[in-house]
């Protein structure tokens, strides 16, 4: 049941990516309260759900490779690198979408777009590993685990579309959602140890947190406080109960 219901999950991931340009509610002006209330759905699962399974890791880490002191943190030092690079790659496609709109582009150089793209290649196909080879309590934590993603993807391209214009449209949203199903069906017929879904889950963490971040808090974004505070309230009382 599980492969199957992760598989219906993964086509609804890869649906988001090829058609958020044709969601209407996210056109609204100022910018969609919708966006905020995902930022909050996408924060309450990454420490109500990711954080919390991190320390799990780290015991299981800590067993297997007892005496190593220097690696006792190491599942946070991965989430710590994954914002990291994700910051740095954002600064990149920022810097290079202002020197384009010196020269009347309005948006990041090719070449950049394809470092921001392979990027974000990766993380979706992370996610789509995840989606089936993550460490999940019941179908409901799978359940858990798409919405959170699904609506973390909306607010993605969004942001994405708005640093790369029709490049995104043309090649971007289809190399993420190929992605994703790469992720899945090396899942499907690969099984890792355990100690690598803690480093992947660690470095999703870093990444989701960062990409929520930076569309939330600069002023430009209009973004909505109780919007984004509903959404994190909301969801971390769902997950709570579930």
């Amino acid at each position: 049941m599980g492969i199957w219901m992760s598989l219906v999950f993964v086509i609804g991931l890869v649906i988001i990516h090829l058609t958020s340009k044709q969601m209407k509610f996210l056109k609204v002006e100022p910018r969609s309260k919708f966006l905020s209330v995902a930022g909050g759905i996408s924060v309450a699962y990454v420490f109500m759900h990711l954080l919390p399974e991190l320390k799990e890791y780290q015991e299981e880490f800590d067993e297997t490779f007892q005496g190593l002191q220097f690696l006792e943190s190491h599942i946070y030092i991965i989430a710590l690198l994954g914002l990291v690079i994700f910051y740095g790659l954002e600064q990149l496609a920022k810097n290079s979408k202002r020197h384009g709109r010196e020269s009347g582009e309005y948006k990041a150089s090719f070449n950049v777009f394809w470092i921001h793209i392979g990027s974000f290649a990766l993380y979706n196909a992370i996610i789509g590993y995840l989606l089936l080879r993550g460490e999940y309590q019941s179908e409901w934590g799978m359940l858990l685990y798409f919405i959170a993603m699904g609506i973390h993807f909306i607010t993605n391209d969004k942001g994405l579309r708005a640093t790369h214009k029709e490049d995104y449209d043309r090649y971007g949203r289809w190399v993420l959602a190929v992605s994703i199903t790469i992720g899945w069906v090396i899942a499907a017929f690969t099984e890792v140890n355990i100690l690598i879904i803690s480093v992947l889950s660690a470095f999703i963490a870093g990444g989701v947190i960062l990409n929520v971040m930076k569309e939330e808090l600069p002023e430009e974004r209009e973004s909505s406080f109780s919007a984004f505070f509903s959404g994190m309230l909301g969801y971390a009382i769902l997950l709570l109960f579930l």
